[in-house]
């Protein structure tokens, strides 16, 4: 079974795409669009497939998705090299992104459009990125953190041709997305909708849910102040044309969750199939609940 492109998971409506780091949460990925009969993105960081091996990863997904059945997408998420989108492709993911968004403008639409260049020569597709969130997961401080300009937008996809184009509108990566109340701002993705015609794409975008927070707390975990993006939010970007929503912060916080608790519950285990198991089991069901609410956007 081959991997779908982004244009092809797009066409089917909008989606998630999860980033994964193992096995576990591979399973669970697969899992949740085999409950839910949906495609998936499924998606890795450089520093995950330093993780899992870069030609791992692929081979994982392909016979986890064929075991269960389900149409998965395998895309590179902040590549931030033309080697490292070469080394994705390579290896047989069908769609990376370059993250030029810390370059000056005319330097991210240049790599962009070689590494856009490099992708639609072996069928993949590309997605770039304009305007920076902050977050540790980019080494990106707030003060360096600059909103998506729509005009700036319209022609780095012009100039790019890539598919799908990531935008900054408030949200960031990491647990701590807002210091205040939490707010993408849609007049910001309206007005860059108006001009930008291919899919949008919403990174550092996961619900980091209070229940989940407060779950962790009591089982040892600090995260006091860690808020995320409401669902009404989420439905309010997908209307203004955001198709992809990057979903990482709550796979790891339901994992660490559902760890914790088997051990706390069953302090003499120590098969780690058990308490990995129990944690892939909450990645699985938080999953579902981003597919959902993806899928229900425009019910």
């Amino acid at each position: 079974m081959d991997f779908l492109t982004l244009r092809e998971v797009f066409a089917e409506g909008p989606c998630p795409a999860f980033n994964v780091n193992n096995l576990e949460f591979v399973q669970a990925v697969c899992e949740a669009a085999r409950l839910e009969s949906r495609p998936v993105i499924v998606a890795a960081t450089e520093g995950a497939l330093a993780y899992t091996g870069t030609k791992v990863l692929p081979a994982l997904l392909k016979a986890v998705s064929e075991e269960k059945g389900v149409r998965v997408a395998l895309h590179l998420d902040h590549g931030k090299s033309l080697g490292a989108v070469k080394a994705a492709l390579d290896a047989g993911f069908s769609s990376v992104m370059f993250d030029g968004s810390a370059l000056p403008f005319e330097e991210n639409i240049k790599l962009t459009a070689e590494a856009a260049h490099l992708a639609h020569n072996l069928g993949a597709t590309c997605e770039g990125e304009i305007g920076v969130l902050t977050g540790v997961e980019d080494s990106v401080s707030s003060d360096r953190a600059l909103l998506t300009d729509p005009l700036e937008a319209a022609i780095f996809v012009e100039e790019t041709g890539v598919d799908a184009l990531a935008v900054a509108v408030g949200t960031s990566h990491g647990a701590y997305k807002f210091k205040g109340t939490p707010k993408i701002d849609l007049e910001r993705l309206e007005a860059i909708r108006e001009r930008v015609k291919i899919p949008l794409v919403l990174h550092g975008a996961s619900g980091v849910p209070a229940g989940l927070i407060a779950e962790l707390a009591d089982l040892g975990i600090a995260l006091e102040g860690a808020r995320g993006v409401p669902d009404d939010q989420i439905t309010e970007a997908i209307r203004r044309g955001v198709m992809k929503v990057n979903v990482d912060t709550d796979l790891r916080l339901a994992f660490l969750a559902g760890v914790l608790r088997y051990i706390k519950d069953n302090p003499k285990e120590f098969d780690p199939r058990k308490y990995l198991g129990a944690g892939r089991q909450r990645v699985v069901e938080i999953a579902r609940a981003r597919i959902r609410l993806m899928a229900g956007a425009f019910a």
